[in-house]
């Protein structure tokens, strides 16, 4: 059996920025025990396998793995396929703005897709489930080392760490500027013990400090549990991120948003839109966004 795929960089403007994927845009003749395999042989921070709807009024089932395992949701993976689906003709542009929704282990995620001329530009996913804080973590003593940081690297005050879900849980750190943020390294035997029994052992350090003029964080995250030593670009923490900072932030109403730097430690430069919705001091939305660019297609033998 040949199985066509699609490879780009997802939350750039450029080939060899932002993140890769790997998308199998009919996944229909590739059997769930060869999709892990899969996804270990491209060793990409994720691949997707494109399914048809269990509900007829969506677009299409994503499957999203890791060379670790399965996500039940993931932001760039979300982000990408959209593009892909566009950009090959399996989605259908409807005009300057086409709206789609792919089932995910998380549920429905509706996605935005911009485009120009009949050209897909940008995709924007809205998660599937609003913000949720998980339980106290660990003292910022252990997390400073787990860092190789010293406990003054962090931010401290209302910006203390904290793990926030849309889907996926991950333990936001937040530092003091993006010289802390660049000197971060995951020791993984403080890693191990730190997080063994937490919520999550996905780490996202960011500090309130872009080095862009147009931008607002600096970030990294790191995700050793799932064979992700660092990843470049990480939109369902983003999309989580929103959530936190939207709940420090004092505007009781409106569309907060934030301009995201991540992956220019790596090499791979990223740039990812964040947006959350406020009403009366609540969250009502969290969404994230960025470009993505095709990067080659091809054939695999299975």
């Amino acid at each position: 059996m040949k199985a066509k795929y699609v490879t780009c960089d997802v939350f750039t403007d450029r080939r060899f920025g932002g993140n890769q994927l790997a998308v199998f845009p009919d996944a229909r003749e590739i059997g769930p025990a060869l999709m892990p395999k899969i996804a270990r042989e491209f060793n990409f921070s994720e691949t997707t396998f494109v399914l048809p709807p269990s509900d007829p009024r969506h677009t299409a089932r994503v499957r999203i793995f890791t060379p670790g395992g399965e996500l039940q949701f993931a932001g760039h993976p979300t982000v990408g396929t959209a593009h892909v689906l566009a950009a090959t003709g399996a989605v259908t542009l409807t005009g300057a703005e086409t709206r789609i929704v792919l089932e995910e282990g998380v549920g429905p995620v509706p996605v935005t897709i911009r485009s120009a001329s009949g050209v897909p530009e940008f995709a924007q996913l809205t998660a599937a489930k609003l913000p949720e804080v998980g339980p106290p973590p660990p003292a910022t003593e252990v997390l400073a080392a787990m860092l190789s940081l010293s406990p003054n690297d962090l931010a401290g005050g209302e910006m203390r760490p904290e793990s926030v879900s849309c889907g996926t849980p991950f333990l936001f750190v937040p530092l003091r500027d993006r010289a802390a943020v660049a000197r971060a390294r995951i020791k993984l035997d403080l890693w191990e013990s730190a997080l063994r029994r937490y919520v999550t052992n996905m780490v996202f350090v960011f500090a309130l400090d872009g080095e862009r003029p147009n931008s607002d964080v600096r970030a990294r995250m790191f995700a050793p549990g799932i064979s992700v030593p660092e990843d470049p670009a990480t939109g369902s923490a983003c999309v989580a991120l929103g959530g936190y900072l939207a709940a420090r932030d004092p505007r009781f109403d409106g569309t907060l948003r934030w301009i995201v730097e991540q992956g220019f430690e790596m090499g791979r430069p990223s740039i990812l839109e964040v947006e959350a919705d406020k009403k009366s001091g609540k969250i009502t939305a969290a969404r994230v966004g960025g470009r993505t660019v095709l990067v080659c297609d091809g054939v695999m033998e299975l």
